[in-house]
């Protein structure tokens, strides 16, 4: 779940790509990095933390040129040293840096192939760079002094040849131009668009349509499954299908959670899609519990919003926000250990009393993964008074690991794996728990105006669309996952950083 930008601009991007990344930040609170180019050469900086803390006016002022990519992360594989901060740089052929949302999920086959035949040298635990190195290597086979439109697209089409998994990617080519691509099943969303200024047409390519919004750009479309799009340094737009076999399998979880409201992704409404996840919940919970005596609707901010105000209405109670949040703390999601990540649930969240007390309370939040932090939410409400206290996931039980760019926790860390409704609900201490059901969640996400036959909904139903997940893979990152090896290697990694510093 990180964030990437990419500009080919008039003057200096630096402010734009900054702006961006800000918009994005939602996708990543790990690390922030931003490279630009002048006059062929390239400028980097990049580092651990917020975007606002990682970048000074002393570091925008050297992030000089009219080319750049940004990316914002947080850590798919547990680890989260500034070694692997991107964007990632190699200097052959041409000078390549390189951005990247997703998982490789032949990253090991890969980075074998690298040393042994590609004769290249991989200096992180990232994915990204050895994605780098792949696409370095085929625009590298073609031998060319100043590579074309033709040699990218050709280099991408080897790219889509050899890498599996979920991949969003932006890479600037020095003095050439910028490269956006896709995977071929479109997992992770990306998208460009342009802006008119005096000087002429500027271009974008980013995660989501809103951080174009934002910079005044106006959104072209999606990058379709295997697509690719290179706009030259002169800015000079070219596309082409890259992949042969394309099919649209974009990650479901996307519109519960990851994305901005205000986005569209694949021509659908992050917030239309959200709203319709309300209705078809209070479908179910008239369907399942026609003698409700639900008081009030609460939701538990930010991303349930939505759908917890469209719940409401459908039922005919009261919406009300009985939860005060700090913008100050982090997405617990992203947050690696799960004794952080309890601490700041109650620095997070504050409860409005007068909301709570003596009513039968819905609260409403947009998935439940590992339960954690619900549990301690429903204490809270209790605590406030309230006499009942029911919760309703927007999302169904997340059963599976996620392994193509999202870094849900190994299976056995996950609350619904192996375990019923029941369970759940009795685990995290509420009156009565509805899940939505995963027809009615395709439904909602692919039944707006652009239709979407199917997702990667592999966190749900553990159907994994490139094909080549099976349960010795699943082991493999269960180790890497869990939460003793992420604390392990943060702790070993603080380590080396302080003393390299």
């Amino acid at each position: 779940m990180c964030g990437i930008v990419g500009i080919v601009g008039k003057s200096n991007v630096n402010q734009a790509l900054y702006d961006a990344l800000t918009v994005l930040q939602h996708r990543g609170q790990d690390a922030a990095g931003i490279v630009t180019s002048h006059d062929g050469r390239l400028f980097l900086r990049k580092d651990n933390g917020l975007v606002r803390d990682v970048f000074h006016q002393r570091h925008m002022q050297r992030l000089v040129g009219h080319m750049g990519i940004g990316h914002v992360r947080y850590p798919t594989a547990g680890s989260s040293t500034s070694a692997e901060a991107q964007p990632f740089y190699v200097n052959s052929p041409y000078g390549i840096t390189l951005a990247h949302n997703g998982n490789l999920t032949n990253v090991e086959q890969l980075a074998k192939e690298i040393y042994e035949s590609d004769l290249r040298h991989v200096n992180t635990n990232s994915d990204s760079e050895v994605l780098l190195n792949v696409f370095a290597h085929e625009l590298a086979q073609r031998g060319k002094l100043q590579p074309t439109e033709e040699d990218v697209f050709a280099a991408v089409t080897d790219v889509h040849n050899r890498c599996v998994g979920g991949y969003a990617v932006v890479a600037m080519i020095t003095g050439y131009g910028i490269v956006g691509f896709r995977d071929p099943h479109g997992i992770r969303p990306i998208v460009f668009g342009q802006r008119h200024t005096d000087e002429g047409v500027e271009y974008m390519i980013a995660s989501e349509s809103v951080s174009l919004d934002v910079l005044g750009f106006t959104l072209i479309r999606d990058l379709a499954p295997g697509e690719a799009v290179y706009i030259t340094e002169d800015g000079k737009l070219h596309t082409r299908q890259c992949a042969n076999n394309p099919s649209l399998t974009p990650c479901i979880f996307e519109h519960v959670y990851l994305a901005r409201p205000d986005s569209i992704i694949d021509g659908v409404s992050v917030y239309k899609a959200r709203l319709r996840m309300g209705e078809k919940l209070a479908e179910k919970i008239l369907r399942e519990r026609p003698e409700h005596d639900i008081d009030v609707v609460i939701p538990i901010p930010d991303t349930s919003r939505t759908a917890a105000l469209e719940l409401a209405n459908h039922l005919g109670v009261k919406f009300r926000e009985g939860f005060v949040k700090n913008r100050y703390i982090g997405r617990t999601f992203i947050m690696p250990g799960q004794a952080a990540r309890k601490k700041s649930v109650r620095q997070k969240l504050n409860a409005i009393e007068l909301e709570f007390r003596g009513k039968n309370v819905m609260l409403v939040d947009d998935s439940i993964v590992r339960g954690t932090t619900c549990k301690q939410i429903i204490q809270m409400a209790r605590e406030a008074g309230a006499k009942n206290v029911y919760f309703c996931s927007a999302a169904p039980a997340v059963r599976y690991p996620n392994v193509y760019g999202i870094d849900m926790p190994s299976a056995h860390e996950l609350i619904a794996h192996n375990r019923s409704t029941q369970d759940v609900a009795d685990l995290i201490g509420a009156d009565w728990l509805i899940y939505q059901d995963l027809p009615d969640l395709i439904e909602a996400v692919g039944g707006g105006k652009i239709k979407i036959d199917k997702f990667d909904c592999a966190v749900f139903d553990g159907q994994y669309v490139t094909g080549d997940v099976d349960e010795a893979y699943l082991n493999k990152i269960e180790q890497a996952r869990n939460d003793a090896s992420k604390v392990k290697t943060q702790a070993v990694s603080a380590i080396i950083d302080l003393y390299n510093n």
